[in-house]
């Protein structure tokens, strides 16, 4: 069982669509099942509460031979595979001993697409159905099993998720020929309307939602291409999130595939440009525009101080007039400091010292905006402006 629980651990880290990070050993000097270095990641919620989930793959086992996979039916690595009885097992273990608060689980696919999503729903069943658990349950969902398999899937899980894997059906064909892009975004739709009938109708489905994660750097696609594919999936479907994950090396991988990964930033990047899509009011081609003229964002730079450089004319904005839809574009205020900027201009004309208290990024909005007692000269060239502004040590932190 523990080396079962190594295996699928292991094989589960490349999924990143349960946010998770990796968290440090209970045990200091043990090794094993009681050991939060097998299987425990850490998701987080909305609020900002931090859930440990176990992690795990129902089996690495694999019909498809997708060529980016170190799962891949062709892939020369140890398998393992869980019982349903087994994955219920760990879970409630775990559980009663606090280490984890829900499951993620995923898998590869056994026997047939139909096979496999059957088994991941009798885990979600027997959980909830015969020991009463109460804890987070994210199920991976395969989209090529049966839509009533998805079904009964949902009604036991608090989030479902569909991997749209690569950003266009091309590269997708391309690289993982067995796998159909038309058949994931029928199953997606599908989720939706299931996910919007049982909040019509006050039932419990997939209460959570559902997410998708996106392999970068595993083709040609520049980060436009995968900007526009995000918000066309956030449009389309009311997915919950998009998880960007950089294309990782594998042992003995083809010859299509790159020789190295991506640049981790590149990955933080997209992770910011997403939340101007989710959050600050921006369009995808908005957020590619500040970018490279080649479509890709700029490695130097968040993506919301690179619109604001490429588009000087916009400001200074006046701290006191402008609508809220602009403040969001000002680099150093963030949703936070701008609802509070709206509400407290209800009652008093705000000045430098009342954004100090209200944003923790004054350094960055200063050349952005005016208020009273701040008028600046004027955006100085944006070469000069960008090197002032830009600390490169620091520059991961979000807007």
């Amino acid at each position: 069982m523990q080396r079962k629980l190594r295996v699928l651990a292991d094989a589960a880290k490349y999924d990143a669509s349960c946010a998770s990070s990796g968290a440090p050993k209970r045990s200091a000097g043990k090794d094993g099942i009681g050991s939060t270095s097998n299987g425990i990641c850490h998701a987080y919620t909305p609020d900002g509460r931090c859930v440990s989930l176990l992690k795990i793959l129902l089996t690495n086992y694999c019909l498809f031979d997708c060529v980016y996979c170190v799962n891949r039916r062709s892939s020369n690595v140890a398998r393992a595979r869980f019982s349903v009885e087994e994955v219920v097992g760990l879970t409630l273990a775990f559980y009663k001993r606090n280490y984890i608060e829900g499951l993620f689980l995923s898998s590869g696919i056994i026997r047939s697409p139909d096979y496999t999503m059957e088994q991941m729903m009798l885990v979600a069943k027997s959980l909830r159905q015969q020991h009463g658990f109460a804890g987070y349950i994210h199920l991976k969902t395969i989209p090529e099993a049966n839509p009533w398999l998805i079904e009964q899937a949902g009604l036991w899980a608090d989030r479902m998720s569909i991997n749209i894997e690569l950003p266009s059906a091309q590269s997708l064909g391309r690289l993982a020929p067995e796998k159909n892009a038309g058949t994931i975004a029928t199953a997606m739709g599908q989720m939706r309307e299931r996910i919007t009938e049982a909040k019509a109708e006050r039932r419990r489905f997939s209460p959570a939602g559902q997410s998708t994660q996106l392999i970068v750097g595993a083709d040609d696609a520049t980060d436009a291409t995968v900007l526009q594919t995000s918000a066309s999936l956030y449009s389309d479907y009311a997915l919950r999130r998009v998880y960007y994950s950089a294309f990782s090396p594998i042992p003995e991988a083809s010859v299509v595939l790159p020789l190295k990964p991506p640049p981790l930033r590149r990955e933080n990047r997209l992770y910011q440009a997403d939340w101007l899509l989710r959050y600050y009011g921006f369009s995808a081609d908005e957020v590619a525009s500040g970018g490279n003229d080649d479509g890709m964002l700029d490695l130097d730079i968040d993506p919301k101080l690179a619109w604001a450089l490429k588009n000087r004319h916009c400001f200074p904005v006046d701290i006191n007039k402008a609508d809220r839809e602009m403040l969001l574009r000002v680099p150093g205020l963030g949703v936070r400091a701008v609802n509070r900027i709206v509400k407290a201009r209800r009652h008093t004309s705000l000045r430098l010292d009342d954004l100090g208290r209200l944003s923790t990024g004054v350094k960055r909005l200063l050349p952005f905006v005016i208020t009273p007692d701040h008028h600046p000269a004027g955006l100085t060239d944006s070469l000069q402006l960008r090197s002032r502004l830009v600390e490169p040590a620091r520059q991961l932190s979000l807007f």
